[in-house]
């Protein structure tokens, strides 16, 4: 499992804005020595806490600044993930059940991808993860060393998910296990929970961090914690990110494939007998209260990303791959796992058709054409693999039994990664590296690099500089940091022009929609013109890629 996550990690570049910015605040970490206050392009950046930033600011440092040392950390956190739920479900099931939740869990679909994303929610999905492992086993423990240590890492975990996504590593953590406790009457299990020193500890690794913070800047108590865990949660006005309330049902239902259609028959089975059986019953109750509160936590949020649901994944795939590991061992397995697959066939011949409409009919999905032409070879290649999966793993199951059919279902499930590793770099939206490599070479120590009503979050890390900004600011927090608004490098358009104007060299990085007319098209009437169809300005163009340019007043 390691190799397939591994596999072509480096081999494409940064999209933006995301992994562009999570490769950069960690850079800027080691170029300035500061490990208290983020920064992005210089500007203090508070939106969550730095904990990622340190451990790929640690990996950029042994490995080099590049894509495999920045992507290696969530890839390292997945597999983590995938060890803690083997760990967890071997502790309560056997061994077999442990190998099979952990395959469930590394070879779910959003697992797989959100693992090879440089963001933050694979961390704390780990770490949140490994506190209610960590729980759960403590209350199964009587009083002793055991018991003790497993409490100690439920304090390590939730400090340790804090420092990567603010307070919900406690609170979201706390209120799954509060919730238990309560609606099925098991606080019999909980003493000894060695509170005193396992909030001495919590404290010793999550608190020296917000003081520091605090101290140092202070607009970060503002942004930091009214703005980002209030106004974001409960409000639209505060986040780009709204969306309906059934936003996550498609998420967790494609996000679990391909062993979305067992999670049904693995539910009922674990929680047989129902509400009645509920005592008998607990523990499978508590990874349906962690998934289930969770997901409704984040379903009430008016901030709604795919990403946010992942904590979820470790409870379901400890319910699904016992279920999995007893269905291998029964004398009628195959006749158990038929629903199953027959969901698996339906969602691998959807897939396929979508794919290949897709790239076929790029227009369908405002896809660039030669886009889809490059995806062709590697969306053809997976609609294959997926068609012929479908139909192999039930054929399987029926000829040879549930072991191999199952074996049929990773199988075709890990191909398909295969063909998305070959695919992501035209999946990933155009970045602007190869422009931030001509202007690393080039530019010299005095020259001014600016981009042009947009920020990109890529270029930074990759020319290895900080850059002026004109009438944008993307992610940029310029509003928290009185030293950055105080700089002069973030300027409207008429500071621009006079500093174009003037005897330095400037370069420029500019979407090409917004200094350019597209080919064949005439300049909108209304509003000023596009920059390059203004006579009065003049430049030299320099570089530039299908969607950006890079230009400078002097040749």
């Amino acid at each position: 499992m390691g190799a397939l996550f591994f596999f072509r990690l480096g081999s494409y570049p940064f999209s933006n804005p995301d992994e562009g910015r999570y490769a950069e605040i960690p850079r800027e970490m080691l170029v300035t020595g500061d490990w208290v206050t983020p920064r992005l392009d210089g500007v203090n950046y508070f939106e969550k806490p730095p904990l990622v930033y340190w451990v790929t600011a640690a990996s950029e440092r042994l490995f080099g600044l590049n894509e495999w040392a920045v992507r290696a950390v969530p890839v390292l956190f997945a597999l983590w993930g995938v060890l803690l739920t083997y760990t967890a479900a071997r502790r309560l099931h056997g061994r077999t059940a442990g190998l099979a939740a952990a395959v469930v869990l590394g070879t779910s679909v959003l697992w797989f991808v959100v693992g090879h994303i440089p963001i933050l929610d694979m961390a704390v999905s780990v770490f949140m993860a490994w506190a209610l492992f960590s729980f759960l086993l403590a209350v199964r423990e009587p009083a002793g060393p055991r018991r003790r240590w497993l409490f100690y890492q439920l304090y390590i975990a939730m400090a340790l998910a804090t420092l990567t996504k603010g307070f919900m590593g406690f609170l979201v953590t706390g209120a799954v296990m509060f919730l238990w406790l309560l609606v099925f009457n098991q606080w019999k299990r909980l003493r000894p929970l060695h509170l005193p020193t396992g909030a001495l500890l919590f404290l010793a690794i999550a608190a020296p961090w917000h003081v520091l913070a605090a101290l140092r800047n202070p607009t970060w108590a503002h942004r930091y914690i009214v703005y980002e865990h209030f106004l974001r949660f409960l409000t639209d006005t505060a986040t780009g990110h709204p969306a309906k309330w059934w936003y996550f049902i498609p998420i967790v239902l494609l996000g679990l494939f391909p062993w979305v259609g067992f999670l049904w028959a693995a539910g009922r089975d674990a929680l047989r007998g129902g509400w009645a059986r509920r005592a008998e019953n607990a523990e499978a109750w508590f990874f349906v209260t962690w998934a289930g509160f969770i997901f409704l936590f984040f379903s009430a949020s008016h901030s709604k990303l795919a990403p946010y649901i992942l904590p979820i994944f470790p409870a379901l795939a400890v319910l699904i791959g016992p279920w999995l590991a007893r269905t291998i061992e029964a004398a009628k397995g195959a006749k158990r796992l038929r629903a199953g697959l027959g969901v698996f066939a339906f969602v691998c011949g959807l897939l396929a058709v979508a794919l290949v409409v897709v790239v076929s009919r790029p227009a369908l999905v405002r896809m660039d054409a030669d886009q889809a032409q490059t995806l062709q070879a590697p969306a053809f290649t997976m609609a294959a693999v997926l068609l012929l999966g479908g139909i192999l793993a039930p054929w399987v199951a029926k000829r040879h039994g549930p072991r191999p059919a199952l074996a049929a279902v990773a199988a075709t499930v890990t191909a398909m990664f295969v063909g998305l590793q070959f695919a992501a770099p035209q999946l990933n939206k155009p970045g602007t590296r190869d422009l931030a490599l001509y202007v690393q070479a080039h530019a010299q120590a005095g020259d001014r690099v600016l981009h042009y009503h947009s920020f990109f979050h890529d270029f930074t890390f990759y020319a290895g500089r900080t850059v002026d900004v004109v009438d944008g600011k993307g992610e940029l927090e310029v509003e928290e940091d009185a030293a950055a608004q105080a700089s002069g490098r973030f300027m409207n358009e008429a500071d621009f022009r006079r500093l174009w104007s003037q005897p330095g060299r400037v370069y420029a990085v500019a979407r090409r929609r917004d200094v350019e007319a597209p080919p064949g098209t005439a300049q909108a009437d209304a509003g000023p013109p596009l920059l390059f169809a203004d006579p009065s300005f003049h430049y030299l163009k320099l570089a530039e890629s299908p969607d950006h340019i890079l230009f400078s007043n002097q040749p």
